[in-house]
């Protein structure tokens, strides 16, 4: 995969402690990294080669090609 094609995704915490955790490519999906944000921090990730999934705990909004999600939804 081209990092440069990769999708970019925002994470904005809306709370101290959101974690953002970056889940493996492949036949087993493990997690791989994690992030901790305070609330009004932002992190903006993309999609690798060997991150194909996200998982998100905590009050956050999250920003995609595909529109706006809030977790408190």
């Amino acid at each position: 995969m081209d990092a440069s094609q990769s999708e970019y995704f925002v994470v904005k915490a809306k709370e101290n402690g959101v974690q953002v955790i970056g889940l493996t490519r492949g036949q087993d999906t493990r997690f791989h990294h994690t992030e901790k944000l305070d609330k009004g921090e932002v992190m903006i990730a993309q999609f690798t080669e060997h991150t194909s999934a996200i998982k998100i705990r905590g009050k956050a909004v999250v920003v995609t090609k595909f529109g706006l999600i809030d977790t408190e939804e």
